[in-house]
């Protein structure tokens, strides 16, 4: 019994180095997988390439956002004075240095965001935040940019282009550092932004400029910035977080009484700006500018269905994704531009 119990001791011994050899792999190996379980997977990022990096900086710069650019021509074409080939190329000029000066604002904003931005769940998305443009080079391309554009039209423009064009970047870039914290404030630098560009084009051509178009313009832009901020608000009103942290600031109501109050004045200003354009007998054959008044404030009142609705986004994706306000639009053009040419 003793000599059996001794072998059978000997075979638990022999067998026991093994065993634990195994346990032990295994129990590595179970560490390891857990260990990358517990790291969040890194998230997946396309080699760095020249023409990536290039796709990268012209998605940065917004082509979508040019639209609004095209406010240059509104004091040209209010006047009368687009159809000639000086006036278009100088138009084209502006357009492009305002585009230029309008991409650097947004390299740089993006790169100084690109941290916060790799959080967000849609803004992770950005070439900057998604490391296909590298932060130093956004950098650098927005300042090449912001010194170039204005620089080029203090050489190739009147002396107050570049002068509105230094206001604007210093303007958006302190909005982007610190005024877009600012209550009021912020909505007042995002409507100026959109006055310059209206601006613009009309001191580019040495167009006076009536008091009547710039507080239309001003307040038509405070009402489509208020209603897009009253938009976000209703459509995180109790949600977690926001996609801008002083929207918990403002209430949904003090937005829609800032819309409704610029679309208010924004239709008087357009009326007054209308008759004052028409003193004597029509020189055409209808008062096509007083007209325009009716197209105008249905274009004002569509808006403002989707700005009550809380679902008036982006003014560009507004008035191109409704056939309504589009051809609302189009026929106001139409007839100011038989206004325009006195038909």
């Amino acid at each position: 019994m003793t000599e059996t119990a001794h072998a059978a001791a000997e075979g638990v011994a022999e067998t026991t180095p093994g065993k634990g050899l195994a346990e032990g792999v295994a129990e590595t190996t179970l560490h390891e997988q857990r260990a990358r379980t517990a790291r969040p997977p890194a998230s997946p990022r396309a080699p760095v390439t020249l023409p990536g990096v290039l796709r990268g900086l012209l998605k940065t710069t917004r082509p979508k956002q040019w639209v609004k650019n095209t406010l240059v021509i509104a004091a040209p074409a209010a006047a009368g004075r687009l159809f000639s080939m000086p006036s278009l190329l100088r138009l084209g000029l502006t357009f492009a240095l305002f585009t230029a000066c309008a991409a650097a604002v947004y390299l740089i904003n993006d790169a100084r965001d690109a941290e916060a931005d790799r959080a967000h769940p849609v803004k992770c998305r950005r070439p900057v935040a998604a490391g296909q443009v590298p932060v130093p080079v956004a950098y650098a391309v927005g300042g090449v940019l912001a010194v170039l554009g204005p620089l080029l039209a203090a050489r190739l423009t009147p002396p107050l282009v570049p002068v509105l064009l230094t206001a604007y970047l210093g303007m958006q870039l302190a909005y982007c550092v610190a005024l877009k914290h600012v209550l009021v404030v912020d909505l007042v630098v995002v409507t100026t932004g959109f006055l310059m560009r209206a601006m613009i084009g009309g001191v580019a051509l040495g167009i006076p400029l009536s008091r009547w178009f710039l507080i239309t313009t001003g307040f038509g832009a405070l009402f489509m910035v208020s209603a897009k901020r009253y938009s976000e608000a209703v459509q995180m009103a109790g949600k977690a977080g926001a996609t801008r942290a002083l929207l918990t600031e403002y209430t949904t109501g003090y937005l829609r009484f800032v819309w409704q109050l610029a679309a208010g004045v924004a239709v008087l200003a357009y009326c007054l700006w209308a008759l004052e354009g028409h003193r004597g007998p029509a020189a055409g054959l209808l008062p096509w500018r007083q007209l325009s008044m009716v197209a105008f404030i249905l274009a004002i009142l569509r808006y403002a269905v989707f700005a009550d609705r809380g679902t008036a986004g982006e003014p560009e994706d507004v008035v191109l994704g409704d056939r309504a306000l589009a051809l609302i639009g189009l026929a106001w053009l139409a007839m100011y531009g038989l206004a325009v040419a006195h038909w």
